[in-house]
């Protein structure tokens, strides 16, 4: 495992900024570069937001952190946002765009780890089960649009095991998921394992949307 420490850019909700500040107290200065926005940006206009985001933080980063906590799925929308028809998730989901889309003179991609919240361990790991056609004994992983926004799990899950089979190997996903709990034991583990995703072959097949 490298020593490097790798510039990495936090993007989460807003409720979920314990976990954040978290992070950077306990490992910034250890273990990565905190590359995360610093201050509120004083503007409700997402364009505003998203151009000072880019230019500030995000632009020299190699690894994107994404906090999965309960209001970080697709299918949420905070009830002001569903009364005026705004999307709730539009920050984050820009922030995963940028992040995907290849830049620099190397040509790569952020990599991408999925940190699963407290709030979130039973509803996207639920268990195992015995694939009926490999017989293999598979950890049940749910992550889809009532878990998380679908720019990380169009990510996920990308090159199935088989043809026959529905789950997903290691070298099928691009995007990196781990327990809060297990994070924390190792963060430079799975730090190293998102940034090593950018130069591997998956990394061919990432799917990436224009900015909303």
């Amino acid at each position: 495992m490298s020593d490097e420490r790798h510039r990495c850019y936090i993007s989460y909700k807003f409720e979920d900024e314990f976990y954040k500040n978290e992070i950077v107290k306990l490992f910034a200065d250890s273990v990565f570069i905190d590359k995360s926005q610093q201050e509120k940006i004083h503007s409700d206009d997402p364009d505003v937001i998203m151009n000072k985001i880019h230019s500030e933080y995000l632009v020299d980063t190699t690894v994107t952190i994404f906090l999965i906590g309960d209001k970080s799925y697709e299918n949420y929308r905070d009830p002001l946002d569903k009364i005026k028809g705004l999307d709730s998730q539009i920050i984050i989901r820009n922030e995963i765009r940028a992040s995907l889309r290849r830049r620099g003179s190397e040509d790569t991609r952020n990599g991408l780890l999925g940190i699963v919240l407290p709030s979130m361990i039973n509803k996207v790991y639920c268990g195992q089960y015995v694939c009926p056609h490999c017989k293999g004994v598979i950890n049940s992983v749910v992550i889809n649009d009532s878990t998380v926004i679908k720019e990380f799990h169009n990510n996920y899950y990308l090159i199935p095991e088989s043809d026959e089979c529905d789950h997903y190997s290691e070298d099928g996903r691009y995007a990196v998921l781990v327990s809060w709990d297990e994070f924390i034991k190792d963060p430079k583990k799975y730090i190293d394992e998102a940034f090593n995703k950018r130069n591997q072959k998956i990394a061919e097949h990432v799917r990436v949307d224009k900015f909303i």
